[in-house]
């Protein structure tokens, strides 16, 4: 059943993707790849370009060794350019970028440059291309999540909260706000796709708290579901205390440590899910490499609390956790935007 390269109905929707970025005939296209990175994304995308009219590029990078000590999942921070200014340059020079990379250039140093000349990024998250069956183009998104950012800009502080123990301050002040539907239009932006989620890149020393992690949350990082409450206490910014009796309060420890950052303690991001159309339950139906779990952090209502880089805030390092809750209740200036895990009416 997957073992095939690609398929028509994931050509298609593909296609129907890069069409809702704008993709027009003739348009200069790179599709950046490396060594490991799913073959049947690559050839689907290809299939798909040629197919819309672009005019194709492949850059194939290398994938770098891992120097250890442990795995590096899910941290949206590719490190397969490293720095080679041939790539970068090749990216940048484009109208339109498909990153089949496995982590995606979302937090890659190399993004700027490659942004910076307009090209447009859409990064294809490392998932079976037959989940993109489930995600058809939905415009409505794009309104919602709109309108939760501008809820989220004009916000001064964030408060996220549970019955399980979730207790977070966040002072939204000098934050950077963005929200993620899936597609890029404008010259200069990235999307990852499955999207459909609003974020804040909180500012240093401005979170504040206690998050607990209750058994159904999950861990992308290592593509599993918690099964014993974890709690972590944040001190501006830092994870200063990771409490837990438990196997994934151990594993989480261990894997953090292993690292030697003290960077990868503090926050990375957090935010709230819109997409309607993406399940807390995918996760289960694949195996580990089959699946990135990008879906999991867009689900409607979930909260995605993540620890690791944040390049708004001075840091960038390989620690790196994704941590969608259920749930939680989130309120912008005591206003509450999701309640108990449901998004409020104007935005589901």
């Amino acid at each position: 059943m997957h073992d095939q390269v690609a398929e028509w109905r994931w050509v298609h929707r593909y296609a129907e993707q890069f069409r809702a970025c704008n993709l027009q005939p003739g348009e200069v296209t790179v599709l950046l790849s490396e060594a490991s990175s799913k073959k049947e994304i690559v050839e689907t995308a290809r299939m798909a370009l040629e197919m819309s009219g672009a005019a194709v590029v492949d850059v194939r990078m290398p994938t770098p060794a891992n120097p250890g000590p442990v795995p590096i999942r899910s941290t949206g921070a590719s490190q397969a350019l490293a720095g080679h200014r041939s790539a970068i340059a090749a990216c940048a020079a484009a109208d339109f970028v498909v990153d089949c990379t496995v982590e995606g250039l979302l937090h890659a140093v190399e993004r700027e440059a490659i942004l910076a000349d307009g090209a447009r990024v859409l990064m294809i998250s490392a998932e079976h291309p037959e989940n993109c069956e489930r995600w058809p183009h939905d415009p409505a998104l794009k309104d919602r999540v709109d309108r939760g950012e501008a809820m989220l800009r004009a916000a001064k502080t964030m408060t996220i909260t549970s019955a399980a123990g979730t207790d977070l301050r966040i002072d939204l002040e000098g934050s950077i706000r963005a929200g993620s539907y899936g597609w890029c239009t404008e010259p200069g932006s990235i999307a990852h796709w499955p999207g459909g989620l609003v974020l804040a890149f909180p500012a240093a020393k401005t979170v504040n708290g206690t998050v607990v992690l209750a058994p159904g949350d999950i861990n992308l990082t290592f593509k599993e579901y918690i099964r014993e409450p974890i709690t972590l206490t944040l001190v501006d910014d830092y994870v200063i205390e990771i409490a837990g009796d438990g196997h994934d309060a151990e594993l989480m420890r261990s894997y953090l440590a292993s690292f030697e950052e003290s960077d990868a303690y503090a926050i990375s991001h957090i935010g709230w899910g819109m997409n309607t159309g993406a399940r807390w339950d995918a996760l289960a139906m694949w195996d580990k490499s089959q699946h990135n779990g990008t879906e999991l952090r867009a689900f409607a209502g979930n909260v995605v609390f993540s620890t690791g880089a944040n390049e708004h805030a001075g840091r960038f390092c390989r620690g790196h956790f994704d941590l969608p809750m259920r749930n939680c209740t989130v309120a912008l200036d005591g206003e509450i935007v999701v309640d108990a895990g449901a998004l409020r009416s104007d935005l589901a």
